[in-house]
């Protein structure tokens, strides 16, 4: 069956904290687009510390909602729920250094 309960809109999150990230990644950027406007937006370290913070509630808003889309698609029983979560969890640390 592979989910869909919320209509797969959990990916939309998941588009939302790969522009967040972009947005950190480019922000001290002076490099221009194909529109002549400058790629960065210049925002302090302290507005860029909680751009970081978002990215990682976001990915784990992400993460939260595919595994419970499956929980109640009836892909996963609840012992493969907690499973796969806590694997993908651990997933996510390693993958962040953390």
């Amino acid at each position: 069956m592979s989910g869909g309960h919320f209509d797969y809109n959990q990916y939309r999150i998941g588009y939302i904290a790969d522009e967040v990230e972009q947005m950190i990644y480019y922000n001290d950027s002076q490099e221009q687009d194909e529109w002549g406007d400058r790629k960065g937006y210049g925002f302090s370290a302290e507005t860029v510390a909680e751009f970081r913070k978002a990215l990682y509630y976001l990915n784990m808003a992400q993460l939260y909602a595919h595994r419970i889309d499956w929980l109640v698609s009836g892909d996963d029983n609840e012992e493969s729920f907690h499973a796969r979560l806590a694997e993908a969890k651990r997933l996510r640390r390693i993958k962040n250094g953390s």
